[in-house]
């Protein structure tokens, strides 16, 4: 079998394997794919997932900086290694990932979201807060960056802002809105 037709077996194997939680046949498989090209981006993507599913944060690291520098261009592979590292704490190689991401794709939705995570891990409010409002600009439906612009505004002391944004989250995710409204202590007395 060719070099090409074995890779694309190989990658359809994986994708089965993984759908049936084989993670160490799997694992074979795309070790086998590096083999035969050392620089096919979706198995080194798949190496990624399955090292930081087992555990492996530092190696999952080094392979995502592998992806990247082999694919500068690539926003999801730079917006894969701000999640892990900012899973890792470490939060300036994060940010620099999730804002590479957003250079490379202005509307990556979830680029901002972790840009937004990662501001806020670091205190910078101001700044996160504008990374929130493009990831609901974006996403108007998500509850997630809502929940987290909401609770950006009680950690600045804007407790209106809040209240709108549970109000607003009560027309589509009355649980989220409820949630924060038991955190914020802003519950319907602002409404």
């Amino acid at each position: 079998m060719n070099r090409a037709l074995n890779l694309l077996y190989l990658r359809t194997l994986v994708r089965v394997l993984l759908l049936f939680g084989q993670r160490d046949a799997a694992l074979q498989r795309v070790q086998e794919m590096i083999a035969l090209d050392p620089q096919d981006r979706y198995a080194l993507s798949t190496m990624a997932h399955l090292q930081v599913e087992t555990g492996q944060r530092t190696a999952a690291i080094a392979t995502l900086e592998q992806i990247v520098a082999l694919y500068p261009d690539f926003a999801p592979g730079w917006f894969n290694l701000g999640f892990v590292a900012e899973e890792g704490d470490q939060l300036e190689r994060a940010e620099a990932a999730f804002r590479r991401a957003i250079e490379l794709d202005a509307k990556f939705d979830r680029a901002w979201y972790g840009l937004g995570i990662c501001l806020i891990r670091q205190r910078r409010f101001d700044e996160a807060v504008q990374a929130l409002r493009r990831n609901t600009e974006l996403q108007p439906m998500s509850p997630y960056g809502w929940y987290q612009l909401a609770r950006v505004h009680v950690d600045r002391q804007e407790p209106e802002e809040a209240a709108k944004i549970i109000r607003h989250l009560r027309g589509f995710e009355p649980k989220v809105a409820a949630q924060l409204e038991r955190e914020t202590g802003l519950g319907k007395a602002r409404a």
